[in-house]
């Protein structure tokens, strides 16, 4: 079987080409559909495929600017991308990529690197999972409420109403985004965006595992927006956090490029599935790919405590991050399909009505 791996030429090490692709597509999916670069799965996909945690980083943010340029021209299409509130949020992305990525190097240095990712990862990842399963209960209290009421909640209506409190903290310059339709101090961006940013480069993200609820929670950007604009941010984030690796001699192209051979067919399913799959159905879908990542983080957490049990926590890790990735990306092909049919009946049935 020493066919399925392939010698990385920078780091060194046998990677199981197949695993590559599979993360490729799937994330390619995942990521279109979130606005996300995916790096959130990649990352530690690719450190459980073997890769050590620096390079895991450096080569996943490289994959992750080409794919997030591809979904960001296919949200553009569709008018989903507000690109004055993203080239306003570059302000801080840029500075925060840049200080994360000095972390990471001295957290290298020091030999600590992959445990302290390791446990942000699982930090961050419970904190978003409690956040959008909190909204989503609280948007469901207010529809019941509603219903109880004989009235009807406004599909805008959201359950968690931050955004709306920290757009009335009025800081100069005040900005009015014309697309999202929010008018807020650029500080409330550019805060934001620092804070993705130096997630970006510490975690080796885009930044849109929590820019993107970050632009619908704290920003108060409606759902589909978040998702384009996020992309864009991811975009550019990425061609600087990219060359910033790169230049560090952390980059494995070889593995981006195999990677992204598979990202660019699913970003196109991921990005067009959003057309059909609006508002909270993309955040509960957001909240289990999330938990999935979660449990993948974990169990290589508790293979580096428990080493007798490594025979088993190592594949089990893989396997499950793996499969979770092709499930959830097969659910979101599902929905892409059946809105297409729906539409395409549709359109059938007016037709034949003239």
């Amino acid at each position: 079987m020493d066919w399925l791996y392939m010698l990385m030429p920078i780091s060194g090490v046998y990677i199981f080409w197949p695993g590559l692709i599979i993360l490729g597509l799937g994330v390619g999916i995942i990521g279109g559909f979130f606005g996300l670069g995916g790096a959130w799965m990649v990352t530690p996909g690719l450190n459980i495929l073997g890769f050590p945690m620096a390079f895991a980083i450096g080569t996943d943010v490289a994959q992750m600017a080409g794919k997030s340029l591809i979904s960001t021209m296919r949200h553009g299409k569709f008018g989903n991308v507000d690109y004055a509130l993203g080239l306003v949020m570059l302000v801080g992305t840029v500075i925060g990529v840049e200080v994360g990525a000095q972390m990471v190097m001295w957290l290298e240095r020091i030999g600590s690197v992959d445990k302290v990712v390791r446990w942000l990862y699982v930090v961050l990842l419970v904190l978003l999972a409690w956040l959008v399963f909190h909204d989503i209960a609280v948007r469901r209290r207010k529809e019941r409420e509603a219903k109880a009421q004989n009235r009807e909640l406004g599909k805008e209506a959201t359950g968690l109403e931050w955004g709306a409190k920290l757009q009335a903290i009025r800081i100069p310059p005040v900005i009015h985004f014309k697309h999202a339709n929010i008018t807020c101090s650029a500080w409330l961006p550019i805060i934001v965006s620092f804070f993705t940013g130096w997630l970006a480069g510490i975690l080796g993200i885009g930044g849109g595992l929590i820019r993107m609820p970050a632009l619908v929670y704290l920003v108060g950007c409606p759902t589909h927006l978040a998702v384009g604009t996020d992309l864009f941010e991811v975009a550019i984030s990425g061609l600087y956090g990219t060359a910033s690796y790169a230049y560090k001699g952390r980059v494995e192209l070889l593995a981006a490029l195999v990677m992204l051979t598979g990202a660019a067919v699913g970003a196109q399913i991921g990005v067009v599935a959003t057309k059909y799959v609006k508002g909270y159905g993309i955040r509960f879908v957001f909240g289990l790919a999330v938990l999935g990542c979660l449990m993948s983080v974990v169990l290589k957490l508790l293979q580096a405590e428990l080493p007798a049990w490594g025979w088993l926590l190592g594949p089990t890790a893989t396997v499950e991050v793996l499969g979770f990735v092709t499930a959830i990306s097969v659910y979101i092909t599902i929905k892409m399909i059946q809105g297409a049919k729906a539409e395409l009946a549709a359109k059938k049935s007016q037709a034949a009505g003239n």
